[in-house]
């Protein structure tokens, strides 16, 4: 498990980039059956610009309304990971994404990588704003691009 891992996000337009990052992600895995749970506080992101955080969690998030994102899903292909090894192994993981309050089953192929006692998880995807009811006002709707590419990078510690 872990409490600090790592998610941010990215999207790039003509006239700035946005940029976000949270280091307070909770996350656990079971390793026997494969499943695999995080939660962040969406008010944990920190951009650059205060006034982007501003809009980020008034305006488009609604943090307030919706505090946080939670992902559950599985591991498909378990049967090929040998975690008495220290090795890298490609992951394909399928599970529900809940964010603004609308969940989606999302599928993404990541790297998981056994190191000593430790599990690092890897993985990027994208998710399209329209499709979590994240509504962008017509002012800025060319500043902010329609798909925003999520990494997720954790580093968990066998639970004692």
């Amino acid at each position: 498990m872990t409490r600090t891992g790592h998610i941010s996000f990215f999207s790039t337009t003509s006239a700035e980039n946005i940029e976000a990052h949270n280091r307070q992600v909770n996350s656990i895995i079971d390793l026997a059956k494969g499943e695999f749970v995080f939660a962040v506080l969406m008010k944990s992101f920190e951009f650059k610009k205060a006034l982007m955080q501003e809009h980020f969690n008034e305006n488009y998030i609604e943090s307030t309304k919706f505090p946080k994102a939670t992902f559950k899903g599985t591991i498909l292909n378990l049967k090929e990971i040998d975690f008495t090894k220290n090795s890298t192994f490609k992951a394909i993981v399928e599970g529900d994404l809940t964010l603004h309050g609308v969940t989606k089953k999302i599928k993404s192929e990541g790297q998981l990588v056994k190191n000593g006692n430790n599990i690092e998880a890897k993985s990027t995807f994208n998710i399209i704003l329209q499709d979590f009811n994240i509504e962008i006002p017509p002012a800025v709707k060319n500043n902010i691009q329609k798909q925003i590419s999520i990494s997720i990078e954790l580093t968990l510690t066998p639970i004692k």
